[in-house]
């Protein structure tokens, strides 16, 4: 799988994923207002909404990028109509041409992890037949349990043709509280780096591994230091615009033959219209503002590879 994921990167030339993490207030006033027509101001109509929004997004952008990361979340608070309008996204996404990370993290032990990669990645028999359920193209797992919880995401992974991108050092303010933490001399995440190249031995597909990291650009010293730990691992890389990462702290994150990591971007791409930097598109031509948020962050991007 992440063969097919370099393919697509360089078939763009933009190792950009648009996070496709809906929220209310991203959406224009016209599209919430044409669903609360037609089903109220309820879960429905909010997830018609989202929807809608998310269709012009991938209309005007899929093109342009070899993937989408649509985080489970914003789908799942507006309950079944929610994760309807989730395996929607995924579908049309994947019927575009586009692989599709689901951001789930999801983690737990024995049969109850093999249920939620069965959901995400997998097969389930029901009856005589083979069905599939959101059948995303790589999921995002969240490695505290240990292997116990890991190894089920794997096996799926392997007998599919599937790929992980394993929480290793994230973005986020706080993630220093645990990850940062030595045992033995060395911080947490250099340990649960580790054992992502293990759990990746057995799932290389070409150079590079089916079992990716999530490793945040907001932390570019420690990006440098997992890269040589993890030459073969792909990194699924967070904190770009909008959390404060700039091109430059993202080139510690790839490989010198320019792959290594694709980069995400959610509101900073699909709510870019409510930007001042994009302002002029307007609420009614907001993918369009996408659209060339997507251009100025792959030529960004770009201008330091």
């Amino acid at each position: 799988m992440i063969q097919q994921l370099i393919q697509n990167i360089k078939k763009t030339k933009a190792p950009v994923c648009v996070g496709l993490d809906p929220m209310l207030s991203y959406i224009p006033e016209y599209i919430l207002q044409a669903s609360f027509k037609t089903f109220g101001e309820t879960l429905e109509g909010a997830a018609d909404a989202i929807w809608n929004f998310n269709k012009e997004i991938i209309d005007y952008t899929w093109e342009l990028v070899p993937c989408v990361k649509p985080q489970i979340a914003m789908y799942e608070q507006f309950g079944t109509w929610g994760l309807l309008a989730y395996e929607k996204t995924v579908r049309y996404c994947q019927e575009k041409g586009l692989l599709v990370i689901g951001d789930a993290k999801r983690g737990d032990i024995g049969s109850t992890s093999a249920a939620y990669a069965t959901a995400h990645l997998g097969k389930v028999m029901v009856g005589n037949a083979l069905c599939t359920a959101f059948n995303t193209d790589f999921l995002t797992v969240n490695p505290y349990l240990g292997t116990d919880g890991v190894k089920p995401f794997v096996d799926v992974c392997k007998a599919e043709d599937k790929g992980l991108f394993v929480l290793v050092k994230t973005s986020n303010p706080s993630s220093g509280e645990f990850q940062d933490k030595t045992f033995e001399g060395r911080p947490l995440y250099e340990l649960v780096a580790e054992k992502v190249v293990e759990w990746g031995r057995d799932c290389m597909d070409g150079s590079y591994s089916n079992v990716g990291a999530v490793v945040g650009a907001t932390y570019p010293e420690m990006s440098a230091v997992l890269r040589k730990q993890m030459p073969h691992t792909y990194f699924l890389v967070p904190g770009y615009g909008a959390q404060g990462a700039t091109a430059k702290d993202l080139k510690p994150c790839f490989n010198e033959d320019g792959l290594g990591a694709i980069i995400n971007s959610s509101r900073g791409i699909i709510a870019a219209y409510k930007q001042e930097k994009y302002a002029k598109f307007g609420p009614e031509h907001f993918a369009e503002a996408s659209r060339q948020a997507v251009l100025d962050m792959a030529a960004d991007i770009g201008s330091v590879l």
